[in-house]
């Protein structure tokens, strides 16, 4: 059977810019950082007091009406984030669900966490008040595959629903999964990413003492700096990203804008270590090259990489040179451009790679690359690359991938082609 091809037509995002995709790239293109003294927590004996937080989400919801409030006191954050990035996905699509088989639009949105926020409030009020005094709602506000329910209850989406959980790789893998579906006829239409809101105490707590993130609490904007020599770690970022998948003739039929075409998909496992990444860069490299392999394209057409680059010690290293290894470095692809938008909005866990996606998806219609902010001092231990510091540069690319990498070693890579009929 003849794969089917899938394209972009819709982009929806809840980053820690705001609600909205453009609020977001102008950000990146400005090079702005949305690092901030947290808010949502006391910093009551923690180490880490930074973030790339949803800052006034709540009233901007309530302004602009896009929950109603006995909505929000039943949804989790992550799955609040979730619905509110598919609405602005399904409305940039001008996808119509009501005039579609309901049995052929999916969904397919994860969340490595879940919710963090509901688990924290309900087990104190079960310490506090007794283990009969916790929400009715606590168990479906908290399971991770409930933003891709409310995702679907929302749209009238009936076909495929289901949420993977791999970390980090959470939402690639989501977006991989949902262009398989849609390439082998298991659906026409799918809404795809992920979310996630564990800007807790316990996500704060716990990822502290696994000594992850950066510490530099008196210099928020400046924290996240992959590749730079003086990184000291991640910075915990929160939101929601959607992007609506769709077969070309389905799009074309409905005269459908389209962002890019979804050409590869690479996914393997480092078999290596609970939380560190294979140092070689094995495992990240062969998912390249199988997205690669995929597309059936040779690595010098690629143009433009967004890096997993989550501004840790050993991952920096480990991709780049697994990226130099596969795509060549400076001294043999001089046209190849590499960059970290976490150096901006965080990590954003199990919705990263769904934002990350919508940045390459931007890359290709725009034709400008956003930088990777914070890099003074360039590591000599990483690849040598252009990892476009400071500023964004305009570029004619036309293939961009996207690496997303997991604790437990799962790996994604997902491969955009600017769109030509």
């Amino acid at each position: 059977m003849e794969k089917r091809r899938v394209v972009v037509t819709g982009l929806g995002i809840v980053s820690s810019f705001g609600c909205g995709v453009e609020k977001f790239w102008s950000s990146l293109i400005e090079g702005k950082s949305g690092v901030k003294t947290l808010t949502r927590i006391s910093h009551e004996g923690h180490l880490v007091t930074i973030g790339a937080e949803v800052s006034n989400f709540e009233d901007e919801v309530k302004e602009k009406g896009l929950l109603e409030p006995k909505e929000m006191k039943r949804m989790d954050r992550f799955t609040q984030f979730a619905v509110v990035a598919s609405d602005e996905a399904v409305k940039d699509s001008g996808l119509d669900i009501s005039k579609e088989d309901p049995y052929r639009v999916g969904v397919i949105v994860g969340s490595g966490a879940g919710g963090f926020d509901t688990f924290e409030k309900q087990h104190h009020a079960i310490i506090d008040r007794g283990p009969t005094k916790c929400s009715p709602f606590t168990v479906p506000m908290l399971i991770c595959n409930m933003a891709a329910g409310r995702v679907s209850m929302r749209h009238g989406a009936k076909g495929v629903s289901k949420a993977i959980v791999t970390a980090c790789a959470t939402s690639a893998h989501c977006i991989g999964d949902a262009f398989r579906a849609i390439q082998y006829n298991d659906a026409d239409v799918i809404i795809a990413g992920g979310a996630e809101a564990v800007i807790t105490h316990i996500g704060i707590g716990a990822f502290t003492t696994a000594r992850t993130l950066s510490r530099r609490n008196d210099e928020p904007e400046r924290a996240s700096r992959p590749y730079d020599i003086e990184r000291d770690g991640f910075i915990m970022g929160e939101g929601g990203a959607c992007l609506i998948l769709e077969e070309l003739n389905h799009a074309i039929n409905r005269k459908a804008k389209i962002y890019a075409e979804v050409v590869g998909y690479g996914q393997t496992s480092d078999a290596y270590d609970m939380v560190a990444p294979d140092p070689t860069g094995a495992g990240a490299g062969k998912a390249m090259e199988l997205a690669l392999k995929d597309a059936g394209i040779k690595p010098s057409e690629v143009g433009y990489i967004n890096a997993h680059g989550t501004s840790t010690h050993l991952g920096d290293i480990a991709e780049s040179q697994a990226i130099a290894r596969v795509f060549g470095d400076l001294e043999t692809n001089k046209e190849l451009k590499v960059s970290s938008t976490k150096s901006m909005h965080g990590h954003m866990i199990g919705a990263t790679g769904a934002a990350e996606s919508i940045v390459c998806a931007k890359v290709l219609t725009k034709g400008i690359i956003p930088p990777t902010i914070n890099l003074e001092n360039q590591d000599p231990e990483v690849a040598n690359l252009n990892y476009v510091p400071n500023k964004a540069v305009e570029a004619d690319v036309k293939y961009a991938l996207t690496n997303s990498f997991g604790f437990g070693g799962q790996n994604a890579s997902i491969l955009f082609k600017k769109f030509e009929n």
